[in-house]
């Protein structure tokens, strides 16, 4: 199910804001994000316009502290289930920025990092957990040193900064979900 560090059920849009790891076979980290643009809006172009660097920061007000931002994830995972993956998994994502797990600072270096089209304060879908716990397993089979003890939010790697996936991310179901699956 993945190859070349594609997942083959992902559409596949490769952005530009992603490099090398420093070591491609660490990769021990899960990291779940949740983003919305404009904040608390779901369906529209905006989320993936950013991941690729084409998005208008004059179509919306919010927008414009996104200027010159390069940011990226793995995979989005929208409303309805439907999968995008940006970065294929042995290369570095932008997603986590100033972040720190278990000591380890950097955490994009040795993370994957999984979007959830939502907001803190909304429930995620049905759809969503379902497709999230496919890929979990799907990752926890193909990288060893990955382990369902090592899924965390943005806002475990970087709680002064970030907040996301936040209280409306039901942990408790999602790790149920990825019991029964592996």
């Amino acid at each position: 199910m993945i190859n070349n560090g594609w997942l083959k059920q992902a559409t596949k849009r490769e952005s530009p804001h992603a490099d090398e790891r420093p070591d491609p076979e660490d990769i021990n980290l899960l990291v779940v994000h949740g983003i919305s643009l404009p904040a608390g809006e779901f369906g529209g172009p905006y989320i993936d316009d950013l991941f690729m660097g084409t998005l208008d920061t004059t179509a919306h007000p919010d927008f414009s502290i996104l200027e010159g931002l390069r940011v990226s994830a793995h995979c989005l995972i929208r409303r309805d289930g439907e999968l995008l993956q940006y970065v294929p998994f042995h290369r570095r994502a932008w997603h986590a920025g100033r972040s720190q797990y278990c000591g380890r600072r950097r955490c994009n270096d040795f993370s994957i990092g999984i979007e959830l089209e939502g907001t803190d304060e909304q429930p995620y879908t049905k759809a969503q957990y379902q497709r999230l716990a496919e890929v979990v397993e799907q990752l926890l089979q193909h990288y060893p040193a990955l382990t369902r003890h090592r899924i965390v939010g943005h806002q475990h790697i970087a709680p002064v900064r970030k907040t996301d996936p936040g209280p409306a991310f039901d942990w408790s179901y999602f790790k149920q979900l990825v019991s029964e699956k592996v």
